[in-house]
């Protein structure tokens, strides 16, 4: 696809490098909250990671807030549930 203006181009390339950020980014997070679900042993160190990446990437834009807070919210319940 052969954009006409130099600044379409360029947004074009910084679209590609950004998705290609936040698809990393999010597959980080699935499996930070994926080892809080699975290790019982470390839940709790790995539940306080988890919401340091959820509340980043809320913060940034990548998920919204409230999908961040429900995801904390369910970590939590599940490591209050089994211990």
């Amino acid at each position: 696809m052969a954009l006409r203006h130099k600044s379409a181009q360029k947004r074009a390339r910084q679209t590609i490098k950004r998705t290609e950020k936040n698809k990393q980014y999010k597959a980080v997070l699935k499996g930070s909250v994926k080892k809080v679900l699975t290790d019982k042993t470390k839940a709790g160190e790995e539940y306080k990671k988890t919401v340091k990446l959820l509340d980043r990437a809320a913060t940034k834009g990548l998920i919204h807030k409230n999908k961040a807070a429900n995801i904390k919210s369910r970590l939590a319940r599940h490591i209050r549930n089994n211990p």
